[in-house]
């Protein structure tokens, strides 16, 4: 099922893509798909009611196309998940996960406009699966029980400042919590329709230039470990959403390739999970 939020920002009201095509309002379920939504059943209830016939379609067009979670807690990031973009940067791939956090403000629509910050010259781009989780998760008892507490998955663009990201601090906060850095979705797609998420290809092109074309199959760390893993160290709560790293093909590991200016145009996609297009303005 693939659940999405329809309107202007902050006004965004829930619904339903059916496989009919048609979408379908999902108001009288539930006011939001939040945590509070998923922690209590609501993709169930939303599924039932779309099998029923009871929820009322909607025309779409024209509307604006929201982050398909609102208000996620956190958005917590993985790092050098793939071999070949932990090449492409020059780092080691890594023994455990490289693990960050990333400012839960930044999580826009998929098809939003990104802001380059004031003072940027390395403003890059990452395609990435995106976890959502739809149960409370803390000392799983392995990477076998996180499954019980996914909701779904969504196409992410974990948009990078690398020169804030990698000289300004030790850490990569900076680089990673611009505003608008992080366009979600356009679906939350329930985890029973990705039966399986490291088989899914991932690609994005700038300007209509491809740039990244990888598989999830090739992560260092797949989605279960990342999991179970992050649920040892912090809690995870319904509404939260995870960035499972990027594939090769970023503009840091490509010599000589322009980093993002106003104007630009970046495209991405992740198999079953739809697609994303924004232009990037000045901030």
């Amino acid at each position: 099922m693939k659940l999405l939020r329809l309107g202007a920002p902050g006004s965004e009201r829930p619904a339903v893509l059916a496989d009919d095509g048609r979408t379908y309002d999902l108001t009288g379920v539930t006011r939001d798909i939040d945590g509070a939504f998923l922690a209590t059943d609501g993709v169930e209830r939303a599924r039932t009611a779309l099998r029923a016939g009871t929820l009322p379609a909607l025309n779409t067009e024209g509307e604006r196309v929201g982050a398909p979670v609102a208000r996620p807690g956190k958005v917590v990031c993985v790092g050098l998940n793939y071999r070949d973009h932990a090449a492409e940067t020059g780092a080691p791939v890594p023994e455990r996960p490289v693990v960050f956090m990333k400012d839960p403000g930044t999580v826009v629509g998929p098809h939003d406009t990104v802001l380059v910050p004031r003072g940027s010259h390395k403003t890059d781009w990452e395609v990435e699966l995106a976890v959502v989780v739809g149960r409370r998760a803390r000392y799983l008892d392995g990477p076998d029980a996180a499954a019980d507490v996914i909701a779904g998955y969504a196409v992410s663009n974990d948009v990078s400042e690398r020169a804030f990201q990698l000289e300004l601090s030790p850490q990569w906060d900076l680089g990673k919590s611009c505003e608008t850095f992080n366009p979600l979705g356009p679906w939350l797609v329930t985890a029973d329709d990705v039966p399986d998420p490291q088989t899914l290809g991932l690609r994005l092109s700038v300007n209509g230039v491809q740039r990244q074309n990888g598989t999830s199959k090739d992560m260092v760390f797949p989605v279960a470990h990342i999991v179970w893993y992050l649920s040892q160290y912090m809690v995870l709560e319904p509404g939260d959403v995870i960035n499972t790293g990027t594939p090769a093909g970023v503009a840091l590991g490509l010599p000589g390739t322009p980093y993002l200016r106003a104007g630009d145009t970046v495209e991405l996609e992740i198999d079953g999970l739809g697609r994303q297009r924004q232009t990037f303005e000045d901030a």
